[in-house]
Formats: C-alpha cells, sequence, structure tokens
C-alpha cells in the first residue's frame, strides 16, 4: 500500500508534479447535478421537500414537528455525556473564544487633509446557519469551530443543522451546540440542510450565510446557494503536508500523516523531506500504524490512491514546493530555529504547525485557531473560518461643503468621462455649476 514517490532532483519532476497537482479527488461528477436537483425541490416544496430528502439519506420518519430539536431534548442529550469530555469540550470552547476576540476588526474613522470624514463599521449578519457533518462520524469541535466565532461576532441568531441518521441525536454533538450557544438546532443535512437554511421552508426561516465543512453533496448546495447567502468556502476532503527531517521519530510522523487519511479515502497525506532513508522509515511506520487503526481501511485507500513522500535536496528550500501545494494544514517538523525561519517564508497554506511538538490535532481540538480551513489548493486565495465571515464591513463617508468643493470636480471630470450625466448632475448640482 505505497503513495507515489517524487524527487525534486530528478529530471521529470516538473512534470509529474504538475500532474500530481492536478489530480481530482472528487468522487462523483454526478454530485452537482443531484445536489442541484435537491436544492430546487426544497426551495420550491419547502417542508415536505425537506422531509422527504431526510427520510430518504438519514434514515428517518420525522415530521415537520420533530425537524426542530427542541432545548430540552438537547439538554437530555448532552447530559450524557462522561464529564472528561464535558471539561475537554468546555476548555476547548474557551481557547476558541479567546483567539478569536483578538481577531476581532475595530471601527475606524478620521477626517481627511480636504476634510471629508472617512471610516468604516463593522456588523454581524442577523442570521448565520451553521452545518455540522454527522454522518459517518460525529464533530463536536466542529460545532465550536462554527458557532464561537458566530458568537464573538455578535450574530443574532444561530441556526445549527446536523444530520441524524436514524433520527438518533449525538450527545457529545448536542453538548457542544448548548455550550457553543445555538438558538436553534435541526435534524436535517445534506443538500437538503443547506436549501432550506438558504431559502426558508414553512418552518425555518432563512439565515445570511452559511458555514460549515460537510461531504461533496454540502459542498456543491453551497455552491448553488452563494448569492442567495453568504458562505464560507467551498470544503473538500482534507488534507495534511509534513515537512520533516531525519532527526523525526518516523512513528511521530506516521501518525500525523493518518491523522487526516482516516477522515476520508479522497484525503490526502503528502511527505517532503531532504532524507531518503527516512522516507522509507516513515513508509514503513505507516503501514505498521494502519495495522492499529479502527479507520484503517479508509486512512490505507487515501495514503495508497493519493498520498505522497517528495524528497526535497533541502528543507531550508521547500517554501516554493509548499507553495504550490498550498495545503490545508501544513506541518514543519524540525528544531524550531529552522521551523519557524521555514513558515516565514511559506505564503500559502491554510493553518501552519510549528516543530517536532505541534501535531496538526491540537488546531483541530484545542490550539484556540479554527479547523475550518481551505482545501483544494484554495490557500493560495483564502484564509480559515474566523470572526470576520460573520461580519460586514460599511464604508462611511461625510463630506461639508467646503471638502466637496475639493473633490467635486475630479468628481465630475470622471462621470462625464464615463458618460454618466446624472452621476455628474449630482455633483455639479452641489457645486452651483450648471450641466
Amino acid at each position: 500500500m505505497q503513495p507515489r514517490r517524487l524527487d525534486a532532483s530528478a529530471p521529470g519532476f516538473e512534470a509529474a508534479f504538475a500532474d500530481f497537482l492536478g489530480r481530482n479527488r472528487d468522487t462523483d461528477e454526478n454530485v452537482d447535478r443531484i445536489a442541484a436537483d435537491i436544492v430546487a425541490d426544497v426551495r420550491a416544496r419547502g417542508d415536505a421537500a425537506l422531509l422527504d430528502h431526510t427520510r430518504r439519506f438519514d434514515w428517518a420518519a420525522p415530521d415537520a414537528a420533530s425537524l426542530r430539536v427542541s432545548d430540552a431534548e438537547r439538554r437530555a442529550v448532552a447530559a450524557g455525556v462522561p464529564s472528561a469530555q464535558r471539561e475537554a469540550l468546555v476548555f476547548a470552547a474557551s481557547r476558541i473564544e479567546a483567539f478569536h476576540r483578538t481577531l476581532l476588526p475595530r471601527d475606524v474613522g478620521f477626517t481627511d487633509a480636504t476634510g471629508t470624514r472617512l471610516g468604516a463599521r463593522y456588523r454581524p449578519v442577523d442570521a448565520a446557519g451553521v452545518y455540522v457533518p454527522g454522518g459517518t462520524a460525529a464533530y463536536p469541535s466542529s460545532v465550536l469551530m462554527n458557532i464561537v466565532p458566530a458568537k464573538v461576532a455578535g450574530v443574532g441568531r444561530i441556526v445549527m443543522a446536523v444530520p441524524t441518521p436514524g433520527g438518533v441525536l449525538n450527545p457529545l454533538v448536542m453538548l457542544a451546540a448548548e455550550i457553543a450557544g445555538a438558538d436553534e438546532v435541526w435534524r436535517i443535512g445534506g443538500s437538503q440542510a443547506v436549501a432550506a437554511l438558504a431559502y426558508g421552508t414553512e418552518s425555518i426561516a432563512p439565515v445570511d450565510k452559511i458555514t460549515g465543512p460537510g461531504n461533496a453533496y454540502v459542498a456543491a448546495a453551497k455552491r448553488r446557494v452563494f448569492g442567495q447567502v453568504g458562505i464560507d468556502l467551498i470544503a473538500g476532503p482534507s488534507e495534511i503536508l509534513v515537512v520533516a527531517d531525519g532527526q523525526n521519530d518516523p512513528a511521530w510522523i506516521a501518525a500525523d500523516l493518518l491523522s487526516q487519511a482516516e477522515h476520508d479515502a479522497s484525503s490526502q497525506s503528502i511527505l517532503i523531506t531532504d532524507d531518503a532513508r527516512f522516507a522509507e522509515a516513515v513508509a514503513a511506520a505507516v503501514e505498521a500504524e494502519l495495522a492499529t487503526l479502527a479507520r484503517a481501511e479508509i486512512a490505507g485507500a487515501s495514503w495508497r490512491d493519493n498520498g505522497c513522500i517528495i524528497l526535497v535536496p533541502d528543507l531550508a528550500a521547500a517554501a516554493p514546493i509548499v507553495d504550490r501545494i498550498a495545503a490545508e494544514h501544513v506541518e514543519l517538523a524540525m528544531e524550531s530555529g529552522p521551523a519557524e525561519a521555514l513558515s516565514e517564508r511559506i505564503r500559502h497554506a491554510g493553518a501552519i504547525f510549528i516543530g517536532r511538538h505541534t501535531p496538526e490535532a491540537v488546531g483541530d481540538y484545542v490550539a484556540g485557531t479554527n479547523h475550518v480551513l481551505p482545501t483544494s489548493r484554495a490557500a493560495r486565495f483564502s484564509g480559515g473560518l474566523g470572526v470576520a465571515d460573520f461580519l460586514k464591513r460599511t464604508s462611511i463617508v461625510a463630506c461639508t461643503p467646503e471638502s466637496l468643493a475639493v473633490l467635486g470636480p475630479a468628481a465630475l471630470a470622471l462621470a462625464e468621462a464615463e458618460g454618466l450625466g446624472a452621476h455628474g448632475r449630482s455633483v455639479s448640482i452641489r457645486l452651483n455649476r450648471r450641466g
């Protein structure tokens, strides 16, 4: 079960690397069509369509009244969580809140040399919809990562959608919703949940923005509703890129690579190293580690079909390759000095984990940073989820008669150049000019 191997010093590396980067890890070409049909159906038929698709995909038979999880039901289910797990969720939530409070932008305002007052105000969206995966696995950490920043931003209504196969609520997910402060929880998932959040139904009021990771159908639906609502990003299969020197324990690096491979067979794990012997030791350690994993079949398929080991002559010069991959998670497993230096040269990464004792998993749970990150090379143009995703910036302009007299002539000239007479007239009429 061996991944692809590439050597940056080999003559054919560029072509092989380009082929590797260009591989499509989507699992079904029909996903977009199916998602589009579901979105259109929910938009047209509301609750009736939502119920039909929930019964079809979640193996449950709810009625409209039972789609929403009551506060009492949520608390009752959450009460069954063991104290150690409860404490871990509270601990994680407190760190996520503390970190994201530091990201809150401040309103700005000033008066420039012309006497014009300029500024910007940040205000939260009125309502946010948070999608939480709940099919093959339950992710209470995703509840915290989405809802806590929305709360910090000041969103007034936070609606959580989570699929519940068989109608069963996950206690950890319900507890996380309670801790984070979800205002509504709905037992819906897939494309139908995204459509309901975007367009509303008889039971569910629409939201202004939808965030949160999901499967390919969720991602396709988010593409479809963008414009009706805002979205955070289109999440693809998970990724990890580990840059490691030969001084690491191969078992540590193997565990790190498999931490993302176990998510899905379409996930991707990449090792960059300058030590060929170490690379082979890691490959062997991956095989040994797979024998111990509950999700070995998924992780093994991911490593075999999408994994890669890239040998480079010098880790200090690895930044251009790291940037071209633009991975969701980048680990720099080396001494702190070289790791810090390399991190400064990396421009495209969803999150960077620096040093031998910083496994990516701490970012997934308790570091305080967000684990909703760009995938599929989207780190080239976007970053992870944060408070800014739940805020809107409104520009402020206030002219005095004197400052308009300074600005107006240039505005009038540009309006005339563009052939927009009413634009120019709205300025000239205030300058007591004809035209």
